[in-house]
C-alpha cells in the first residue's frame, strides 16, 4: 500500500538512529533506600536541628577537658573568695563573669560551666551504654520469641511481662543503695557508672523486645521469607541475612527515642542519692544539691537546661528519623 502525502505516516515521530549518536538527557540514577530516607530527613527541618544538637552534646562530651580549660575552671575545684560567707550565696547573687560563664555553686564556689560540661559525658555514657544493651537483649529475644514462635515464644513474652511488672525505679533505688563501695573488681566512679548501665539497660530491655517481636510476627508471613525457607535456608540464616536487615529501621528509631529516657533515669537515680556520688559532677546530682539551694535560680537552670535540651533534641531527631524510614507512619 502507497502512502500519500499529508496521510498519517507523516505525523508519526522520528526515531532517531542508535549509530548517530544517543539523545542528550540526564542518565536516571537509582536510589537505595538509605538514600531515600537521608533525604525525606534532610528535608525535616527539626529533625536535622535536632540532629545537629546531639552531635554538638556528643562533641562537647568528648573535647570537655579541652573546652573546661578554655573556657572554665577545674569542676571540683573551690573558689572560697566568691562566697559570701554569711550567706553562703555567691557574691552578686550568681557569681556570672568571664571567668565564669554559669557562676559558681553556693558553699564551695565550683565552676558551674566545668559541672555541667562533665556531667554531659556521665549522663551521655550511661544514656549511651545502657541503650546499646537493652537494644542487643531485646532485639536478640524479640526475633527469636517472633520467629520461632509456640513455647518459645510464649516463655520469652512471660519474662517480658515479669520485667514489665517490676517496679524499676524503686528496684533500681534498693539495688543500687544496697551495692558496696568496691564489687565485681571496680571501685569508685567505674564501679557506680557500670551499676547504673546494668540497672537501666538490663531492666528496660521488654520495651523493645515487644516492638521487634510484633515486627518478627508481621515478616515471618511475607513472601521472601517463605522463599527463604523453601530453598532450604535455616533458622539462623533466615533470621541474620533475611529478618534483621528489614529490622534495622525499627531498631534504630526506638533507640534514638530511648536514649533521652535513659538520660532522664540516669538524672533520677543521682537526684535521689543513688547515682553517681559526688564530687563527680552529674546532672542528676547538681539538681539535688541545688534544692537546697532553691533561692539561687542559676544553680538549679544551667544543669536543669542541660537536660531539658539534651531530651528535646534526642526526641525531635528521633521522631524526624521515624518518618524518615517509615513515611507511612506519618499522621
Amino acid at each position: 500500500m502507497v502512502v500519500g502525502p499529508g496521510t498519517v505516516s507523516d505525523q508519526l515521530p522520528v526515531v532517531p538512529d542508535p549509530a548517530e549518536g544517543a539523545v542528550p538527557g540526564k542518565a536516571i540514577e537509582g536510589r537505595s533506600l538509605g538514600r531515600i530516607a537521608w533525604t525525606r530527613l534532610k528535608r525535616d527541618r527539626v529533625a536535622m536541628a535536632g540532629g545537629s544538637v546531639v552531635i554538638f552534646l556528643i562533641l562537647v562530651a568528648i573535647l570537655a577537658p579541652w573546652i573546661v580549660d578554655a573556657f572554665g575552671h577545674p569542676p571540683n575545684q573551690f573558689h572560697q573568695n566568691l562566697i559570701d560567707t554569711s550567706t553562703l550565696v555567691p557574691k552578686g547573687g550568681t557569681g556570672i563573669s568571664g571567668e565564669h560563664l554559669f557562676g559558681v555553686e553556693p558553699q564551695n564556689g565550683r565552676d558551674i560551666f566545668s559541672r555541667v560540661v562533665y556531667g554531659a559525658r556521665i549522663s551521655l555514657l550511661i544514656a549511651f551504654l545502657a541503650t546499646l544493651l537493652s537494644v542487643a537483649i531485646g532485639a536478640t529475644l524479640g526475633v527469636v520469641a517472633g520467629y520461632f514462635g509456640g513455647w518459645v515464644d510464649s516463655l520469652i513474652s512471660r519474662a517480658m511481662d515479669v520485667f514489665l511488672a517490676f517496679p524499676l525505679l524503686v528496684f533500681s533505688i534498693a539495688l543500687a543503695g544496697v551495692i558496696p563501695d568496691e564489687a565485681f573488681g571496680l571501685s569508685g566512679d567505674a564501679l557506680r557508672i557500670s551499676l547504673l548501665i546494668f540497672i537501666i539497660g538490663f531492666f528496660s530491655w521488654p520495651y523493645i523486645g515487644r516492638i521487634v517481636r510484633g515486627q518478627t510476627l508481621s515478616l515471618r508471613e511475607r513472601e521472601f521469607i517463605d522463599a527463604a525457607r523453601s530453598l532450604g535456608a535455616r533458622g539462623p540464616y533466615v533470621i541474620f541475612k533475611e529478618m534483621l536487615p528489614n529490622l534495622v529501621a525499627p531498631i534504630l528509631v526506638y533507640a534514638t527515642l530511648l536514649i533521652p529516657t535513659n538520660i532522664l533515669f540516669e538524672a533520677a537515680l543521682s537526684f535521689l542519692g543513688v547515682g553517681i556520688r559526688p564530687p563527680t559532677a552529674s546532672w542528676g546530682g547538681m539538681l539535688s544539691e541545688a534544692a537546697r539551694f532553691y533561692t539561687v535560680w542559676h544553680f538549679m537552670f544551667f544543669p536543669g537546661m542541660a537536660i531539658f535540651i539534651t531530651v528535646l533534641a534526642f526526641n525531635l531527631f528521633g521522631d524526624g528519623l521515624r518518618d524518615a524510614l517509615d513515611p507511612k507512619g506519618r499522621r
